[in-house]
C-alpha cells in the first residue's frame, strides 16, 4: 500500500470517528432541543393574541383580528409611560450598583489572606442569592413595618418612625438596595475568577517601584480585570427592561405603584387580574422585541471591546 493510500485510509477512519462523536454530541442535545421547542417555540404562536380582540371561548383562531389597535391603546394609557420610566430607573440603578458593588467586594475579598475567614465570608454572601424573593420579601417587609426592627432603632436614636413601604421616595431605594444585597455575592464570582488570573509578577514589579497596596489595585488589578467588567456590563444591557418581577411582586402594594410598578407587574395585572389578555400580550411582545434589540447591541459591543464571541 502506497503512502498516499495510507493517508487516505487514516483520513477516512478519522472522519468516521469524528462523525460518530458528533452524532453522540447531537444526541445529547436532543432532550434540550425538544424542551426548547415544546416550551419556547410552540408557545410563540400565542403572540397572535396581541393583534386580536382575544376571547378565550373563541380561541386564537376564532377571535377577531384588530391589527395594531392594542399597541395604540398601550401608548394612550395614562400609566404606560410611568411604568416604562419606573422600569428603566430601577433596572439601570440595579445594573450600575450590581456591577460596582460586586467588583468592590471582589477586590476587598481578594485582600483577605486568612483562608478560612475568606471561605466563611464567601459562603455568607453567596447564601442570599439562593433564597427566593417570597421568603426574603416577607422578611424585608416585616423589618420595614411601622413596628419593625428598622423603626425600632430609629426610635431608639430619637427619630420618628417611617412608613417605608408606603412612601414613593423610599420604595425605589429599598428595591434597589435589597436586590443588590441579594445578588452581589454571587455576582462577584466572575470577578474573583478574573482576579485569580492576574500575574503575581506584576504586583512584585509594582512593589519594587514603590507602589503601595492601593496603587497596586489601581494600576495593576483594575486594568487586568477591566475587560471582564466591560464584558459583564455590556452583556447586562439586554436586561435593561427586566427590573425584577419576583422582587417587585412580593414587596410592592397599591400605595407605591407610582414609583415601583414595572412592565412585568403591569402585564401581570392587566392580563391575569383584569383578564385583558390582548393588551397584556401586546405589552409583553413589545418588551420582548426591545429586549431582543438590546441583546444584539450588547453582544456587538462586547465583541468589539472585549473580543467576546458566542460563535
Amino acid at each position: 500500500m502506497s503512502g498516499k493510500e495510507k493517508r487516505n485510509l487514516r483520513r477516512t477512519a478519522g472522519g468516521k470517528k469524528g462523525l460518530s462523536e458528533n452524532v453522540q454530541y447531537h444526541a445529547l442535545l436532543l432532550p434540550g432541543v425538544f424542551m426548547l421547542f415544546v416550551f419556547s417555540i410552540i408557545p410563540m404562536f400565542g403572540v397572535l393574541i396581541a393583534f386580536q380582540d382575544y376571547v378565550p371561548a373563541k380561541g386564537i383562531l376564532g377571535s377577531t383580528w384588530v391589527g395594531l389597535r392594542n399597541f395604540r391603546l398601550l401608548f394612550l394609557l395614562p400609566d404606560s409611560m410611568e411604568v416604562l420610566k419606573n422600569t428603566l430607573v430601577l433596572a439601570v440603578a440595579k445594573m450600575i450598583l450590581g456591577t460596582i458593588v460586586p467588583v468592590l467586594f471582589a477586590l476587598m475579598l481578594n485582600e483577605v489572606t486568612h483562608k478560612r475567614m475568606k471561605k466563611l465570608i464567601q459562603t455568607s454572601v453567596y447564601l442570599p442569592y439562593f433564597l427566593s424573593w417570597v421568603l426574603l420579601g416577607s422578611i424585608f417587609l416585616s423589618m420595614l413595618e411601622l413596628d419593625g426592627v428598622v423603626n425600632y432603632f430609629i426610635r431608639l436614636f430619637g427619630g420618628e418612625p417611617v412608613m417605608f413601604m408606603a412612601s414613593n421616595q423610599w420604595a425605589p431605594v429599598i428595591m434597589v438596595v435589597t436586590d443588590v444585597w441579594k445578588n452581589f455575592g454571587y455576582g462577584s464570582i466572575i470577578y474573583l475568577a478574573a482576579l485569580s488570573g492576574v500575574d503575581e509578577n506584576l504586583y512584585e514589579a509594582a512593589a519594587l517601584d514603590g507602589a503601595d497596596r492601593l496603587r497596586q489595585i489601581r494600576h495593576v488589578t483594575l486594568p487586568q480585570i477591566a475587560p471582564t467588567i466591560i464584558l459583564v456590563s455590556t452583556l447586562n444591557l439586554g436586561n435593561v427592561l427586566n427590573a425584577g418581577f419576583d422582587q417587585i411582586y412580593n414587596m410592592y402594594n397599591q400605595l407605591i405603584y407610582q414609583s415601583v410598578d414595572i412592565i412585568d407587574t403591569f402585564v401581570y395585572r392587566i392580563g391575569l387580574v383584569d383578564l385583558n389578555f390582548s393588551l397584556s400580550t401586546a405589552v409583553g411582545l413589545l418588551k420582548s422585541l426591545v429586549s431582543f434589540v438590546l441583546i444584539v447591541v450588547s453582544y456587538r459591543l462586547a465583541r468589539r471591546f472585549t473580543g467576546y464571541r458566542i460563535f
